[in-house]
């Protein structure tokens, strides 16, 4: 976020008094509850953060790590102190009195938008961590944000940024909530419509595939003939020959290729074993295929929900 919108945020966020509710709503975003009816969002994706202003709703899931139960309990219910951006970095920096606290505690919740280490951090009176939306070691910078660290100030850096006035900075963040929410949708509508196509696609090639009832019929009479032929002609069958050439019982010739590996006297229990496959086959086709038939229309009503879906929560809720 630039500069100015941060300023801008600030001089909002001055005209509240206390916080009755922070929570964590999505993996990288925090819903902050102003005066009871006033939410605002942070969302602190590495690159890409920003703030914006929308209805407070239910969320998908619930979150439990140990910066989300600090984060209820130190600042739902909070006094503020300050809010302030320091110096010219790129921080919101809330001073806030816990409802919890017995004396005068003070702690400091510092939303970070700071490129790939964006971050959110609840710090005590002097600056030591308590906890982070993100640890980070020292193998990956020289600020170490760990419970326990006293974090260090953000090195100063020189940008160039022109400043620009915000006439309605709750028109402006509800406006970046739409701009991202458009096209967080159009990207997840994308995805999904392209799953459940896939889906619907594959079931679709297996019901193609299925065999007809009446060639099952068909093939269980060709395999119990060839069972009952072989059985007629088993004396004429020697070790490792590969077919049969008889006659069958209407004094036509035929010939019958011979399974491998099967000794001439298992010959026709192998061909009436196929012939109750066959038969068995038949009898539960119709199941199967009212089985892919529902599938395929429960993805059909699918994709048609996707399509008509308007934002991001009923997306999420399908597939």
């Amino acid at each position: 976020m630039k500069q100015y919108e941060l300023q801008a945020i600030v001089q909002r966020f001055s005209d509240f008094k206390y916080i009755s509710r922070a929570r964590r709503v999505e993996d990288n975003t925090i819903e902050i509850t102003f005066d009871r009816d006033s939410s605002y969002f942070f969302n602190m994706t590495r690159g890409s953060s920003f703030v914006y202003k929308s209805d407070s709703i239910r969320p998908l899931q619930g979150y439990k790590a140990p910066f989300d139960t600090l984060l209820h309990s130190l600042v739902s219910a909070s006094s503020i102190l300050k809010i302030e951006v320091p110096k010219a970095d790129r921080i919101i920096r809330f001073e806030l009195s816990p409802k919890s606290s017995y004396k005068d505690k003070k702690i400091t919740l510092q939303f970070e938008f700071t490129g790939r280490h964006t971050n959110v951090i609840l710090l005590d009176e002097n600056d030591v961590i308590i906890e982070a939306l993100r640890h980070i070691d020292a193998d990956s910078s020289f600020r170490v944000i760990r419970p326990g660290i006293e974090l260090l100030a953000i090195p100063p850096f020189n940008r160039k940024e022109e400043g620009k006035d915000i006439e309605d900075i709750d028109k402006y963040l509800s406006q970046k909530y739409i701009d991202f929410e458009t096209k967080r949708v159009n990207g997840l509508k994308k995805q999904k419509l392209l799953t459940v196509q896939k889906k619907q696609q594959k079931l679709q090639k297996l019901l193609d595939k299925l065999p007809n009832p009446e060639e099952l019929v068909q093939s269980e009479k060709t395999y119990q003939n060839y069972a009952n032929i072989i059985l007629a002609n088993l004396y004429q069958i020697k070790p490792y020959d590969k077919k049969l050439k008889t006659y069958d019982f209407e004094a036509n010739e035929i010939t019958i290729s011979l399974p491998k590996e099967i000794v001439p006297n298992r010959m026709s229990e192998y061909y009436f074993n196929l012939a109750k496959k066959m038969r068995a086959k038949a009898k539960n086709i119709h199941i199967e295929k009212e089985n892919l038939t529902t599938k395929i229309s429960f993805y059909k009503n699918m994709y048609y929900a996707i399509e008509q879906a308007k934002d991001t929560y009923e997306l999420e809720l399908l597939v």
